[in-house]
């Protein structure tokens, strides 16, 4: 059974992982932005968002990272720790029967590539009249780092999303998607809720040796851990990869672990259902302006 300081933001699965990297003062340090309310800031670059996404476990414990969109406005702030969606996953998504529930833990990242700004939300979910509302647990911000900048072009999508086409292993042409991307979503979750985060790098910074299994390199970050420390809790995991010029969404659930060697961190991710939707998204992105943090391939 994981054991908790409930003065700190960590678990101990965060905190055996920044004993290895050597960073705790330093996590102890960023962690201080660790809050539960949501400022006034907060509030209104979440009224500006197109997007949220949302990590948690499906009623059969699969964890799963989706698309919500809408138009501006769909998810604001209605409370010091709450925040509030118009609209819910569609009924075909993974979450959807976990959401209609009261108190469904979640994770939620709000993403900008316009202005390389992104935010993190994880609490309780209920169903509304209207969609969601999440009760917010922790709320914070993260830097602009492997943040890819992209435009929002004028007009939605005209198409409704297509029918889900769910898989057990990766297709070549789904390979070629995932190995081409420079961006996307984590969910993982551990004994006091869940999570979702956002990893980016130049194309191929992930990496498809089978149809079965993904891997990346750990870059370094802010040094809390969040992610890989819910990891070395629980290896459930899911990914949420976008297209942004067509609006597919590939979601994939599985386990992941971290691999060390040295200095260095490999997560490795194996593969139990893909399911990907044509036209999730109605909007459409430019292409990207990529990060000035993100690492070459190979380096």
């Amino acid at each position: 059974m994981a054991t908790y300081d409930l003065r700190s933001p960590y678990h101990r699965g965060s905190r055996t992982v920044q004993d290895k990297a050597g960073v705790r003062e330093l996590a102890d340090h960023v962690g201080r932005s660790i809050g539960q309310g949501i400022r006034p800031v907060a509030a209104a670059f979440l009224e500006i968002q197109p997007m949220l996404v949302l990590g948690g476990a499906d009623p059969a414990g699969a964890v799963w990272a989706s698309p919500l969109t809408g138009d501006p406005g769909f998810v604001r702030a209605t409370g010091p720790r709450r925040i509030s969606l118009t609209g819910a996953p569609r009924a075909d998504d993974p979450l959807a029967t976990a959401l209609t529930r009261e108190g469904t833990p979640v994770g939620t990242i709000a993403l900008d590539p316009r202005t390389r700004r992104r935010m993190r939300l994880n609490g309780r979910a209920r169903p509304t009249p209207r969609g969601l509302a999440v009760e917010a647990d922790q709320v914070f911000s993260n830097c602009p780092k492997y943040l890819q900048k992209r435009q929002l072009l004028a007009g939605r999508r005209p198409e409704a999303p297509g029918a889900p086409r769910r898989g057990t292993r990766l297709t070549d042409q789904q390979r070629e998607f995932v190995a081409a991307a420079d961006t996307f979503f984590l969910a993982t979750v551990h004994a006091r809720g869940a999570d979702a985060s956002h990893r980016g790098g130049n194309p191929g910074f992930v990496r498809v040796p089978s149809p079965y299994v993904l891997e990346w390199d750990d870059f370094p970050g802010n040094s809390m851990f969040l992610t890989l420390g819910n990891l070395a809790e629980d290896p459930r995991a899911g990914l949420l990869f976008l297209d942004w010029t067509t609006g597919t969404a590939l979601q994939l659930t599985g386990e992941a672990r971290t691999l060390y060697d040295g200095g260095s961190r490999t997560v490795r991710f194996t593969l139990t259902q893909a399911l990907e939707t044509p036209a999730a998204s109605p909007w459409r992105w430019s292409d990207p302006e990529f990060s000035p943090a993100n690492p070459r391939n190979g380096d």
